[in-house]
């Protein structure tokens, strides 16, 4: 009786060590799975992480003068009106990444960048009036004052182009975009943009961004 209770007993501890063991090769299995993810699904997330708002700000103060002139019978008669403004102004230059358009060939291994959006540039100035010369017959009226405005927006769109701003937003925005070849390299797939692979951070800066 006890050897039929001793035989019982191993019996049930090998079938109980058998299905412990075949749960447990189930579970690292299925875990195993789980933990598998495409690399294409790895690039794309890196894509969206990078897919953010980059601004390069500036701030500029110039004093400028505004003169009109207005004439009757012919030049017989003119009369001048002069201002002298300062202008304090915030400069933004940015882009938004999140508008970055790409294709991803899982077969050949290369991400296609089709689409990076071009800078947006907002000027925003604060004129203030210091000095006004005016006649009887040019006076300044409201109107005046939207045309200042204006000019000095073109003045200081003017300035930042000859300005590093751009050259300095350009090299922030290659900066992101390295990123993408990071990920990309790493994994031994190949970054594209234009038909041209992107190798380094130098074939960034030589494209027309």
């Amino acid at each position: 009786m006890k050897k039929l209770v001793y035989i019982f007993l191993i019996l049930f501890f090998m079938g109980l060590g058998a299905f412990i063991l075949d749960t447990y090769t189930k579970y690292t299995t299925i875990k195993n799975q789980e933990q598998f993810v495409p690399e294409s699904a790895i690039i794309q997330e890196q894509l969206k992480n990078v897919s953010k708002l980059v601004v390069n700000e500036a701030k500029y103060s110039q004093v400028y003068t505004y003169k009109s002139s207005k004439s009757y019978l012919g030049d017989l008669f003119k009369f001048d009106k002069k201002a002298v403004v300062l202008v304090n102004a915030d400069v933004l230059i940015s882009y938004d990444l999140s508008q970055i358009e790409y294709e991803i060939d899982e077969e050949k291994k290369i991400v296609k960048l089709t689409n990076i959006p071009k800078e947006e540039v907002k000027c925003f100035p604060e004129i203030k009036i210091l000095d006004v010369n005016e006649s009887t017959f040019n006076t300044f009226v409201g109107n005046d004052y939207n045309k200042v405005n204006e000019k000095i927006k073109a003045e200081f769109l003017k300035k930042i182009n000859n300005s590093n701003l751009k050259i300095n937003a350009k090299d922030r925005l290659v900066s992101e975009l390295a990123k993408f070849l990071v990920i990309t390299n790493s994994l031994g797939w190949t970054l594209v943009y234009e038909n041209q692979p992107i190798n380094s951070t130098t074939d960034f800066n030589a494209l027309p961004l």
